[in-house]
């Protein structure tokens, strides 16, 4: 006969095993679906020619093209059905969330917990198949106007490129969602990283055959790795530093027990804004140069003038670069974080500051760390990407290598790490207590 101590250890070793077995599934899977994504990047649309395009994209490269191209993994360089990638779904988030701020309905659903979440979500997916329809459509437009690159064109070619464009980024969408559920990390972005780091072999092939030609001397080449690496410690460093606000729990009652007071932290991150900023900043930037592009420049002369100071490394680009990651990094940090909101969470806990009154004394504090650890968010986002735009334009440094991609890639890897080591921490913990009760039963 089995003891039920014998019992509970065999069940036990049967159940590590499960959950080792079931984290690789998870990293298979997260695998397989970012093996599909890449395959979908090189299939290209119909009734196009490759060749042309690529002619086309060379020449448009260095606008807002270059931008999309680098988070599509390639898609637009090779014009494929994944070309739109996942970006009109972060956009039409962004939006929703900016909403949720100014939507009396929409703010009543965000408290609603996971019922509102669920409809919101909904609304993020309506949202993002219009916008898809919409920049697919300007796609097909654009192509039918770039020269030769279109076969056939006509209202069949507009028709089928727009819905295949819709229906890629829709699937990417899909993807990204099981992947966050049934893998490991955040699907959208680590399919937004899954495209840049793909691409990133080939900008270093370009840096070293710029070398080789005598574009680039060693010495600015070695520069570039030291940079890099140099900028990928700001990032680690920065992105997990946190100002932490001691939290005090008076003593209570319960029965005729009394509990000691307890203390623990509100951390707030340097950097609550994220990768949002210079995404928006660059995007805004680069569009009057992207329309001059298409236009082939025609247009006022004041347009003209515009789109010349806009270029890469000019002052004014510089300078706008700097005013709007700063904005947009203040900007989405009130949208993100209400200390209005987290003050009245903290007084119906019964938690306080020490020192500080609860309540709207509470909010205003919360607030006033808040804004000056954000200068210095913002400072820092402004360095990452400004000082690696300056070595593009003065330098030649390939565009793969800019501060945003860095970023991205990163920020992501960093929190796709930690939710691995959170799943395995966890795993741990359940053996632990299931080796206490075994050692319960046995005495």
């Amino acid at each position: 006969m089995v003891s039920a101590a014998e019992q509970l250890a065999a069940n036990l070793n049967f159940s590590s095993f499960a959950k080792a077995d079931e984290l690789k599934k998870r990293i298979w899977f997260t695998l397989g679906a970012l093996v599909v994504y890449r395959l979908g990047t090189y299939i290209p649309l119909p009734g196009i020619d490759p060749s042309v395009w690529s002619q086309v994209f060379k020449s448009q490269a260095g606008g807002i093209l270059g931008v999309f191209n680098m988070f599509s993994g390639g898609g637009i360089d090779r014009m494929a059905v994944f070309a739109l990638n996942i970006m009109p779904y972060i956009s039409a988030s962004i939006i929703i969330q900016l909403l949720q701020t100014v939507s009396p309905q929409l703010e009543a659903l965000k408290k609603e917990g996971e019922a509102g979440r669920k409809i919101i979500n909904q609304y993020t997916r309506y949202l993002t198949v219009v916008l898809a329809a919409f920049q697919a459509y300007g796609i097909a437009i654009g192509l039918q106007g770039a020269g030769n690159v279109v076969s056939n064109p006509g209202y069949f070619f507009l028709i089928s490129t727009a819905v295949t464009l819709t229906g890629g980024t829709m699937f990417l969408m899909w993807l990204g969602e099981q992947v966050t559920s049934r893998g490991i990390g955040n699907g959208i972005s680590l399919i937004i990283m899954a495209g840049i780091v793909a691409e990133l072999p080939t900008a270093i092939a370009n840096t070293l055959e710029l070398g080789r030609q005598g574009a680039l001397s060693t010495v600015v080449i070695l520069a570039i790795l030291i940079m890099a690496v140099v900028v990928i410690a700001v990032i680690v460093f920065v992105e997990r530093a946190q100002r932490r606000l001691l939290i005090q729990y008076p003593k209570r009652q319960v029965g005729n027990r009394m509990f000691e007071g307890q203390s623990s932290h509100l951390p707030l991150k340097l950097n609550t804004s994220g990768v949002i900023p210079p995404i928006f900043a660059s995007s805004l930037l680069l569009l009057p140069t992207t329309i001059a592009s298409f236009n082939a420049g025609k247009g006022p002369e004041w347009f003209q003038w515009l789109t010349t100071q806009l270029g890469h490394g000019r002052p004014l680009f510089l300078i706008l670069y700097l005013a709007l990651i700063v904005f947009f990094t203040f900007f989405y940090t009130a949208i993100v974080f209400n200390p209005t909101e987290t003050a009245d969470n903290l007084k119906k806990h019964g938690g306080f500051i020490p020192g500080i009154r609860p309540g709207e004394r509470t909010a205003e504090y919360i607030d006033y760390v808040l804004s000056r650890i954000t200068v210095v968010g913002a400072i820092y986002l402004a360095a990452v990407c400004l000082v690696p735009e300056i070595l593009i334009s003065y330098a030649s440094v390939p565009f793969y290598l800019g501060g945003t991609s860095l970023l991205i890639v990163v920020s992501v890897t960093m929190d796709t790490v930690a939710q691995v080591q959170g799943y395995m921490l966890a795993h741990q913990y359940e053996g632990l207590i299931r080796k206490s009760k075994l050692r319960g039963r046995r005495k």
